[in-house]
């Protein structure tokens, strides 16, 4: 299979600090990401004033802080967009962000990004599907929260407008999601229905998810990070640490060649093995030459590098060739 593309989701996990978000790609280069990912935004562009936060965001900030407010202090500002694109290229990590809104498009598409991450909550944002399709780049749309005909409307206003490289990951957009509610079943019926690559975007506490994910198929997996858990915002303590990032992406390496080419034959690694475990056909006592082979004088047991048991049938009734000890194999010309 190819190389699952294993993104480092920081989203806003860097708290508008440009040394953190810098930290965190060192952290992704560490762990063996291909990607890291952050979000683009202006906090005036994608909510209202008086909107309301999530409970999960409601539980993990302050409570008395608006929606508003609180991405307000998680933007991050052009010349920081592209100093962290300068950083990852020096890291050799592929930078990615999700937009939010219009302006954040053409902000990215001017620094040169790529590979266009669409998150679930704009899955069913027309006019911004289509300003996405038109650039003709490669697209990963997240499908959190949507029926199915969502996903195919969605597909289709990109193609429509020329993107043809899109990808779909199956999401749960909770935070974190219950196990429950992951429905890793759902990859299956995206693949079947659309015909496109499918991947993961995962919400889940731990790491064993996602890897499931891998082994059913995914060719994108998607996963929060941060340098601690315990830092304020919204998205934290949802979010792998460190040491959890790198174990998730050698797991998932692991789970890659784990997974071979399909062929069912032995490998290299187990052909040695094979005498040592199989059984041959041996002398169950001491046989006379010209004695008839038969249950009573023949058994099986290992080493398998004499006659094999399934040859059974072929050695019963024959006349034994030569004097044999037991346990000696049994070693008559079957031709």
């Amino acid at each position: 299979m190819d190389k699952v593309f294993i993104i480092a989701e920081a989203g806003v996990n860097h708290n508008g600090n440009i040394d953190i978000a810098r930290k965190m790609i060192d952290v992704a280069v560490e762990a063996g990401a291909d990607a890291v990912k952050f979000q683009t935004f202006k906090a005036e562009n994608i909510v209202c004033q008086n909107a309301q936060k999530a409970e999960y965001q409601l539980n993990n900030t302050k409570r008395d802080e608006s929606q508003f407010d609180m991405l307000k202090k998680l933007e991050l500002t052009e010349e920081m967009h592209v100093l962290l694109m300068k950083y990852c290229q020096e890291k050799n990590i592929q930078f990615l962000s999700t937009p939010f809104d219009m302006d954040s498009i053409s902000l990215l598409e001017q620094i040169g990004m790529q590979t266009y991450k669409i998150p679930s909550g704009e899955i069913t944002n027309y006019p911004y599907l289509c300003k996405i399709g038109s650039l003709h780049k490669k697209v990963i749309l997240s499908t959190g929260m949507c029926e199915l005909d969502e996903v195919k409307q969605a597909v289709a206003v990109l193609e429509e407008h020329g993107t043809t490289d899109i990808s779909l990951l199956h999401c749960n957009t909770e935070y974190p999601t219950p196990m429950q509610d992951v429905n890793l079943k759902a990859m299956y019926t995206l693949k079947e229905e659309m015909n496109l690559p499918i991947g993961y975007s995962d919400h889940t506490l731990g790491i064993e998810v996602p890897i499931a994910a891998v082994a059913m198929g995914a060719t994108v997996i998607e996963k929060h990070f941060t340098l601690d858990k315990t830092m304020e915002g919204p998205d934290h303590k949802a979010s792998l640490e460190p040491e959890e990032l790198k174990d998730m992406v050698c797991a998932i390496r692991n789970i890659e060649k784990a997974l071979g080419n399909g062929v069912k034959k032995p490998t290299d690694s187990e052909c040695k093995n094979r005498d040592v475990a199989r059984k041959s056909i041996v002398a169950k006592r001491n046989i006379t030459k010209g004695e008839i082979f038969s249950e009573n004088n023949l058994t099986v047991k290992r080493p398998g590098n004499g006659i094999s048991p399934m040859c059974w049938k072929d050695v019963l009734g024959r006349n034994a060739n030569r004097d044999y000890k037991q346990d000696e194999l049994i070693d008559i010309n079957l031709d």
